[in-house]
């Protein structure tokens, strides 16, 4: 291991003052809003905010105990920088850092062009700090290789979002639960992943008994034992369970003719392709009895207020973007969205993930949701940024797992990568540790030590949550101002700072912003008349409390529930049906690997155990990697609960703790994909995962990957 600098925070603050205000848990993208209170550098009260309509006072246990986090061990404090990978770092000042950063990448943009630099970001990364990374790298240094974590897990859904209602965003809300009889749970564990707004669903069933919950999900998770109807569906099957529930609305009349043919397109040719289908088919594809999908379409046809709430296990699939317009085209069909209670609703994982999309922080966009192959838009953003038409290329950049891949290949030279850990995160490890070997340049950008700043060239120190003031978006497109309520460790700086002055260094103007409230209302202004617009969130807007876009103007209130006039965001304003045919995941068991693995989270983590792995509460409750095999193949398997298993794949193998469990089906095993080798050396399940993906949204396959389990000896 290298010898990154790291140590418990000190306290910088030395007056006895108080300071309080509110800032969103840094974690998943429910957006819970906290009250805080800190002194000396140290948080000394928390609680959940009383009056916020996303979390009315209630935190999840990761959100409970977000007091430690400012004095956790492992916090990056200084610049550092190493000649060569074998050496121990270098601790730097600003100055030279940022001279040497900006010396680097004008070196390799002059010897191979920009198409040998990219940026690796991230839905844990603000606003500002997103926006100015993306600027720099589109708009100055002439690279669309800009990609975020959010490719992940979240790319499916945003394309489904585009191709169906013409615009990114959900059409949904929180408040569409109390006005719901219906929830139909997708590919997500919510009581572990998004437990807040879980409760939520709880509460509403409680006080309406009459309300049901649906999961769809291979295996018995905590959300699934609270279901009325679980249905344990084959890994993959999704398009075919949502193809057999429209054949059987259409057979049943149960279609919404008024709304298809005053609101929708391409109703016709979908209609055509479910008669195509055999429901007994379908129903053998899914692995379930045609009897349950029945039953699950009778309780959905029921419904005033239908909710379809979904997140990575539709996304992570070679065809989940197809996974996600199904499901889009059953609310189409029923007219169930663009009013209280119904819509479907994509679930962010980070708790900026939908800012980053709205700031164009993925390869194929631009601020406001613009594209970049769109000749118009390109042209608006480069006249608002003020550099020479044709500064933003044309086409669009490598994705995440393509960026890797040409790191490898030799294309791209050099990486930069904030906010994230690829070498836990990214699928087929292996192949990430290959290409970031194989960089010129690589850099690192975080607040704590982790798997990947372990093999950086320069490792930046920054600062974390309640460090910084910033700007995030959550899951239902409210936007809230964090406030700065302590002082970053040592020589920690907020994000936007680094890129700015980096930015400046380069030579470049439009980057001498002294706050991050400046870079704000750059942004802001960029996303007037789009579909997104927050030009109406002023600074001191925000300062007040949160807001829902689009907000075009300083006196809109903000709009809760996007196409309430069933005006979609195409063209014509017409919603677009897409018929989609049932794919099998591209990696099957076989006789050298007959279980299906399919990956997940668990309630006491997040993401690769940064913070979270370091909090005794949290991280006691599953100290060790796992995996969850049912009996049947433990029989078969000669293995017992607690026995060390070999669990591979063809790209590798760990070794890992069996749990024998019948909440996952005969054939199919289960693993959280937290632990990396700063927790659990060489154990990481992304050892395992492929790096496939859908050839639409880019998003690779987590949920579903050939292996074989063995007892070690």
């Amino acid at each position: 291991m290298t010898n990154i600098e790291t140590r418990p925070v000190p306290s910088t603050i030395t007056s006895e003052e108080i300071q309080t205000g509110q800032a969103m848990c840094p974690y998943c993208g429910v957006g819970c809003l906290i009250n805080i209170k800190t002194r000396h550098n140290q948080v000394i009260e928390l609680r959940g905010t009383p009056d916020s309509p996303v979390n009315k006072g209630l935190l999840c246990p990761k959100g409970a105990l977000l007091g430690p986090v400012l004095d956790l061990p492992g916090r990056l404090l200084h610049p550092q920088s190493r000649a060569h990978r074998h050496e121990n770092f270098t601790t730097l000042t600003w100055a030279e850092t940022i001279t040497q950063i900006s010396t680097h990448l004008r070196a390799i943009l002059e010897k191979y062009g920009p198409d040998a630099v990219a940026i690796y970001g991230s839905g844990q990364l603000d606003t500002e700090s997103w926006y100015l990374a993306n600027k720099l790298f589109k708009g100055y240094l002439g690279s669309n290789h800009v990609d975020s974590n959010s490719r992940l897990c979240m790319a499916s859904a945003v394309v489904a979002y585009n191709t169906t209602l013409g615009s990114d965003g959900p059409p949904t809300c929180y408040e569409d639960i109390d006005y719901s009889d219906c929830f139909l749970i997708a590919g997500s564990n919510m009581a572990d992943a998004h437990p807040v707004t879980f409760q939520f669903v709880k509460a509403r069933r409680s006080a309406n008994p009459a309300t049901k919950i649906i999961v769809l999900d291979p295996r018995l998770t905590n959300t699934a034992k609270q279901a009325d109807i679980h249905v344990p569906l084959q890994p993959g099957s999704d398009i075919a369970f949502f193809n057999a529930l429209g054949r059987i609305f259409l057979d049943r009349g149960a279609a919404d003719g008024d709304f298809i043919a005053q609101h929708t397109a391409n109703f016709e040719a979908y209609a055509n392709h479910l008669r195509s289908l055999d429901l007994d088919e379908l129903a053998q594809i899914c692995g379930v009895p045609l009897a349950l999908i029945q039953r699950v379409a009778e309780v959905i046809m029921r419904a005033n207020g239908w909710l379809s709430f979904y997140c990575m296990g539709l996304g992570q699939s070679t065809v989940g973007t197809a996974k996600h317009q199904a499901l889009i085209d059953l609310h189409l069909m029923l007219g169930q969205i663009g009013k209280k209670g119904a819509g479907p609703f994509s679930l962010t994982g980070q708790p900026n993930a939908m800012g980053g999309r709205e700031l164009g922080g993925l390869a194929h966009l631009l601020p406001g949701y613009r594209q970049i192959e769109n000749d118009a838009q390109r042209y608006e953003v480069e006249n608002y940024w003020g550099v020479p038409t044709g500064s933003i290329h044309p086409q669009r950049g490598l994705t995440a797992i393509e960026i890797f891949q040409a790191l490898e290949s030799g294309r791209i030279k050099a990486i930069w990568i904030a906010a994230t850990n690829p070498l836990v995160s990214l699928p087929n490890l292996a192949q990430a540790k290959r290409a970031l070997a194989h960089a010129e340049l690589v850099i690192v950008q975080d607040c704590f030590e982790t798997e990947t700043s372990q093999v950086a060239d320069f490792v930046l120190p920054t600062a974390q949550w309640i460090e910084k003031e910033c700007t995030m978006t959550n899951s239902e497109r409210r936007v809230t101002r964090n406030m700065k309520l302590a002082e970053p460790p040592a020589a920690a700086k907020p994000d936007w700072w680094i890129f700015s002055q980096v930015a400046q260094a380069m030579g470049y103007a439009g980057f001498d912003f002294t706050d991050n409230r400046q870079i704000w209302d750059e942004y802001r202004q960029l996303t007037a008349g789009r579909p997104c617009d927050q030009a109406g969130m002023t600074n001191e807007r925000l300062l007040e409390g949160p807001l829902q876009w689009p907000c075009p103007t300083a006196d809109h209130p903000g709009t809760p529930r996007r196409y309430e006039n069933h005006r979609f965001a195409t063209p014509d304003g017409l919603a677009r049906f897409i018929a989609c045919d049932h794919h099998a995941p591209k990696e099957t068991a076989s006789p050298a690997f007959p279980l299906v693995l399919t990956t997940g989270r668990l309630a006491s983590q997040w993401h690769t155990m940064t913070r979270t792995g370091k909090i005794p509460k949290l991280a006691n409750q599953a100290p060790l990697p796992y995996i969850e095999i049912h009996p049947a193949d433990a029989q078969k398997y000669a293995i017992s609960s607690g026995d060390e298993v070999i669990v591979g794949s063809i790209r590798g193998e760990i070794r890992v703790q069996s749990k024998i469990s019948e909440r996952v089906q005969p054939g199919v095993v289960f693993m959280p994909f937290h632990w990396g080798d700063l927790f659990a050396p060489g154990q990481a399940t992304n050892n395992l995962t492929l790096d496939l993906f859908d050839p639409v949204s880019k998003e690779p396959e987590y949920k579903a990957c050939a292996v074989s389990v063995r007892r070690a000896i």
